[in-house]
């Protein structure tokens, strides 16, 4: 029988910015449980002022009153342990739920980052307020004294603990094991497949969006603390849907997506069209030299994004096209 698990974010619940294999479990769970996980987001620096009127969600407080060890950017929940998981197994996390957890977000570009960073030298720090019962923000330009923006809420982290021998390793930089993917296709609804490289698998979520474009081009999307509900499933061996399982996949209601992480974006390219192109294979029991014609004909690649210093681009095939 499964059981749901709740994990708040609190100073013994998160690390900041570091996914390492050694890291104990903050739950052990089992496979088939759902764990919802708090998840909080923001640097100290970047809090919004008292006169705006944007209320610091209290669990962010505390973290950061805590001056827990920082490596990389992003605030993680966890990791959280699945019982039995080990090397070469697969984990399959489905995204039952993802609720906003703030009223506002933040957006902000800084000097030396993002894809264009000739072009805009220096800082630049938005404070967005969110309505969450209309699941909009507003931004403060654009027509009619500020554009409103539809949600769409999602992780920018979600990763499993990477091989033992790469120790710790910061969050910024999406690998083979998850971490800052920043697809903007994983929502609710979506299952992620990752491949397991420690014991436990070891997984953690954060860097939430409230909405972002592909690419996510001046280096941040709409950040802000999001709770999700997710639902964990052990698959021995890479399980009999994905054998071979050597980096992240999703699958969406409408798509299957396969994925490429390479500080070179022709590379990334490659690496999400081979990724696509096994899968298929594995799936329809077509030959290589199919799947490859099959992918130019009807499979659409994306960029990810350009600001984690390795790229991502994504292949999305539609359902129902092949298989």
């Amino acid at each position: 029988m499964s059981t749901t698990h709740t994990l708040p974010a609190k100073p013994e619940t998160v690390r900041f910015g570091a996914f390492d294999a050694s890291f104990g479990p903050v739950l052990t769970v089992q496979s088939g449980d759902t764990v919802v996980m708090e998840c909080v987001s923001g640097h100290a620096e970047i809090m919004p002022p008292p006169e705006s009127g944007l209320k610091v969600p209290p669990a962010l407080a505390a973290i950061h009153a805590a001056g827990i060890p920082r490596l990389g950017p992003h605030i993680v929940t966890g990791p959280v342990a699945i019982e039995g998981a080990e090397a070469g197994d697969a984990l399959e996390v489905f995204i039952e739920k993802v609720e906003l957890g703030a009223d506002w977000g933040y957006n902000h570009f800084r000097p030396l980052v993002g894809t264009l960073p000739e072009d805009f030298p220096y800082r630049r720090l938005l404070h967005i307020p969110v309505d969450r019962a209309a699941n909009t923000c507003k931004l403060p330009f654009g027509p009619g004294g500020g554009l409103s923006l539809p949600l769409s809420p999602f992780f920018g982290v979600m990763g499993v603990a990477p091989p033992i021998e790469w120790g710790q390793i910061s969050t910024k930089e999406p690998r083979a094991h998850g971490g800052n993917l920043d697809n903007k296709e994983l929502v609710e609804g979506t299952t992620l497949w990752l491949p397991v490289h420690a014991p436990g698998a070891l997984f953690s979520a954060g860097d939430g969006h409230g909405v972002q474009g592909d690419g996510e081009v001046c280096v941040t999307a709409l950040e802000m603390c999001l709770t999700g509900h997710f639902r964990f499933t052990l698959h021995k061996g890479g399980g009999a849907r994905s054998p071979v399982l050597r980096f992240p996949r999703a699958e969406t209601p409408t798509h299957y997506i396969s994925m490429g992480i390479h500080e070179d974006l022709d590379l990334a390219m490659k690496q999400a069209l081979r990724e696509m192109i096994a899968f298929i294979v594995a799936r329809a029991g077509v030959s290589e030299a199919d799947a490859y014609q099959f992918c130019s004909l009807a499979v659409d690649f994306h960029v990810t994004q350009t600001v984690n210093g390795e790229k991502g681009v994504h292949g999305m095939l539609k359902k129902g096209l092949m298989f």
